[in-house]
């Protein structure tokens, strides 16, 4: 992990399409724009997290519904 310090106003630029700036600073607060191309989708650490969980879940209950349809349709044989 790359870790630096940068103060209000400052920036940070990734890959030369990418600019993360500094808008605000309160307390334990960043306030952080982020430029970057439309294509990039930017989340929230949770946001990824939740989404990755109920996805998860998803295809576990997918699972359990296919071994249902199975089960059921050994019965029908």
């Amino acid at each position: 992990m790359l870790v630096l310090t940068r103060k209000k106003g400052e920036s940070i630029v990734i890959a030369d399409n990418i600019v993360l700036t500094v808008l605000a600073i309160d307390g334990d607060n960043v306030k952080v724009g982020i430029e970057a191309p439309r294509e990039i989708d930017i989340y929230r650490k949770e946001v990824i997290e939740a989404i990755q969980q109920n996805n998860k879940h998803a295809a576990m209950d997918m699972e359990g519904l296919k071994n249902i349809i199975h089960q059921l349709s050994k019965h029908d044989d």
